[in-house]
């Protein structure tokens, strides 16, 4: 093989590249906040609520969970216009993965619901708080501690999932990675560089989640073990 590496190829488009990285991390954490609150009742309707609730939430987490995500953006981006709904791509790819999180994170966050023990809940009862202030100073810090260490994993795997919007053109991480490939020809310098980066990013945000996991809810996550 007569391949010559020229990693200066890649090097220059650093900057470009970091752009690209910053919307990677943007689209996750909206997908995963928005997925997350959205799991959050859903989860409270599948434990809390009346069969034909739980019906219709189990229905949507059954939809998400056995479809690709690539086919849901898919859907979002190509068929809605056709009944005159028209969003752009980075709207369709973080609505899509928001949607796609919101079902996964119900399942995490029922997990959660589930461990609340039973006289917590008698406690919330006894001062006469209803269901939403049960919600939100009982359930909501308990599971917090107790799903925290998942909820952070899956926030890492929404970092790479972001990927998935370079099929859309949109100009995160990889969709940038593919523009300069296709300039200059150096592939596997400038993926190379890329996987890298990502490295970079999961370690920064396991990293960082382990902190705020340590810190604030008091237990250990992403590389604080």
């Amino acid at each position: 093989m007569n391949y010559t590496f020229q990693f200066g190829q890649a090097i220059i488009h650093l900057p470009y590249l970091l752009g690209g990285a910053l919307l990677s991390l943007q689209i996750a954490f909206i997908a995963f906040w928005g997925g997350a609150a959205m799991g959050l009742f859903g989860a409270f309707g599948i434990v809390y609520g009346r069969p034909w609730l739980r019906h219709i939430i189990q229905g949507y987490i059954t939809f998400f969970t056995n479809t690709p995500a690539v086919v849901q953006i898919f859907f979002l981006f190509y068929a809605l216009p056709e009944v005159g709904l028209v969003m752009s791509s980075i709207t369709a790819v973080t609505l899509g993965l928001m949607l796609n999180s919101a079902a996964y994170l119900a399942e995490i966050q029922r997990a959660g619901f589930l461990s609340v023990r039973q006289s917590e809940l008698d406690a919330a009862l006894t001062l006469g708080m209803n269901r939403l202030q049960t919600l939100r100073y009982v359930i909501v810090p308990h599971i917090a501690r107790a799903i925290y260490p998942p909820l952070s994993s899956f926030f890492v795997w929404l970092v790479l999932g972001s990927s998935i919007g370079a099929l859309y053109g949109v100009e995160e991480l990889t969709g940038r990675a593919l523009n300069v490939a296709t300039s200059n020809l150096r592939t596997i310098e400038i993926f190379l560089l890329v996987a890298l980066i990502y490295i970079g990013l999961t370690l920064a945000a396991s990293l960082s989640l382990g902190l705020v996991g340590r810190h604030v809810f008091r237990v250990k996550g992403g590389l604080l073990r």
